[in-house]
């Protein structure tokens, strides 16, 4: 649509950084339009599969979202794009600690975030039912870590993983499956970890205290 490439020609060509008044003026705007639907920053968290601090970062101003999470707020909220930025110019930070985790059972993705926001509460996390969204945020982010199930509707999430890797091949990849028939080609491909479901805290603080490629700054 014409306001979401709009979007993406102001985000791409502005290089001038995050300007603090356009941070403040978001997460306001975030903020009263969130409140006046009645939601609570978990309700809106949960609806659009991220963590709650995430939500709070934004409204304080502390970090913006990428288009992808743009269009995903806009459309929980039931707004267009434009009522969120009000055409300010802004990019989102790139020193973030973001984790990603694709998984096609919503109740198994809500569950994983929160689990995820409890271990690593100053990460920047993100779920998704598909490969294809998480392509496209990986393309506008820099993705420390990546939980994928391996046995996504029509998808091979081994194969999800080689994609994400060759747009950052320091993603650290951690496969998730109830069986152990992947694992000799998970390790074949070098991926950070393999957990065999149900996802826990404790595998999920054993598999971040033992990435492949250590995220510098956040101690797990």
């Amino acid at each position: 649509m014409y306001y979401i490439e709009r979007y993406a020609i102001l985000y791409n060509d502005f290089n001038g950084g995050v300007i603090m008044s356009q941070l403040n003026d978001f997460g306001t705007r975030l903020k009263k339009l969130r409140t006046g639907k009645g939601l609570t920053q978990r309700q809106l968290a949960d609806l659009m599969y991220i963590s709650n601090s995430t939500i709070a970062n934004w409204e304080t101003g502390t970090r913006m979202p990428d288009i992808n999470m743009l269009t995903r707020l806009a459309r929980c909220l039931n707004v267009d794009i434009y009522t969120l930025i009000d055409n300010t110019t802004y990019r989102g930070s790139s020193e973030a600690f973001r984790i990603i985790i694709v998984e096609d059972v919503p109740v198994v993705l809500r569950g994983s975030i929160r689990m995820l926001e409890d271990e690593v509460p100053r990460a920047e996390i993100a779920g998704f039912d598909n490969g294809r969204d998480a392509i496209d945020y990986a393309k506008n982010n820099k993705v420390s870590v990546a939980f994928l199930d391996i046995e996504l509707p029509g998808e091979n999430g081994m194969e999800l993983g080689r994609t994400l890797t060759a747009i950052n091949h320091k993603t650290n990849i951690i496969y998730l499956t109830s069986h152990t028939e992947y694992l000799e080609e998970a390790a074949y491909d070098h991926c950070s970890g393999y957990i065999i479901k149900p996802l826990t805290r404790e595998r999920i603080h054993h598999e971040l205290g033992n990435l492949r490629y250590p995220v510098g700054g956040f101690n797990i």
